[in-house]
């Protein structure tokens, strides 16, 4: 089966520096693929670069097996970073901000902004001011705000990452329950979260694929000895 989204030996450096060497992934439909690694990896360079808003140095992106540019990727995919940004207005306008950029009629505007809102469990909440929210429920609206868009590749990097138990949940669930109809591509340093959310893991380590697979046997049986190291936690940067 062709792949929804994929980059084909992606190369990506900076200053003579590589921080992607020649990276081949690919995302389908219905399928949830997590990017590991340790900080430096790469992750989040190659979520830029699938979301359109970086370009490579060499190398292609495919959508659908045909080459994209970075307009073109930009209207298939969203992405969501570590860091959310919420505007200075309230819930429904942060949400709705993509849309009305896009110029979708303001009836469709509020039923996709209800939606996506139910999806993150913040139902009521579009009157509140985003910037007073707690942290976890700003990024669950950084989550809808994507989510909203109904673009079929969601990138989420890091979305997580030193959030309190319960807004990880929530988040995990929408994550996984977009991956039912979306390619979704997430970049983690939790294990335990790949363990629980993956379809397929993707090891990057200094800008290469050192291993991927399916969670079972990534995770019992890694064949690669830097995936072995990095799931025992012993893996030096």
């Amino acid at each position: 089966m062709t792949p929804y989204l994929e980059t084909v030996d992606v190369t990506k450096h900076y200053d003579g520096l590589h921080a992607l060497d020649r990276v081949s992934v690919a995302a389908h439909l219905g399928q949830l693929t997590t990017i590991v690694g340790v900080n430096g990896a790469g992750k989040t360079t190659l979520l830029k670069i699938l979301a359109g808003l970086d370009a490579p140095s060499a190398g292609r992106i495919l959508v659908q097996g045909y080459e994209s540019s970075q307009e073109e990727l930009r209207a298939h995919c969203t992405m969501v970073f570590q860091r959310s940004v919420v505007f200075g207005t309230n819930v429904y306008n942060n949400v709705a901000y993509g849309l009305r950029t896009e110029g979708v009629p303001s009836q469709d505007v509020s039923s996709r902004v209800k939606s996506a809102l139910s999806l993150v469990n913040l139902d009521g909440f579009e009157k509140r001011h985003a910037r007073k929210l707690s942290s976890g429920e700003q990024q669950r609206v950084a989550i809808a705000r994507a989510l909203a868009l109904e673009r079929d590749v969601l990138l989420v990097d890091e979305a997580t990452a030193n959030l309190d138990p319960a807004n990880a949940m929530i988040i995990e669930r929408a994550i996984k329950d977009s991956a039912r109809s979306k390619a979704v591509v997430l970049s983690t340093h939790n294990l335990s979260q790949a363990r629980r959310l993956s379809d397929r893991v993707v090891h990057l380590y200094k800008g290469h694929v050192v291993e991927e697979g399916e969670p079972p046997h990534f995770f019992a049986n890694p064949s690669d000895e830097r995936t072995k190291l990095f799931i025992n936690g012993e893996l030096q940067f």
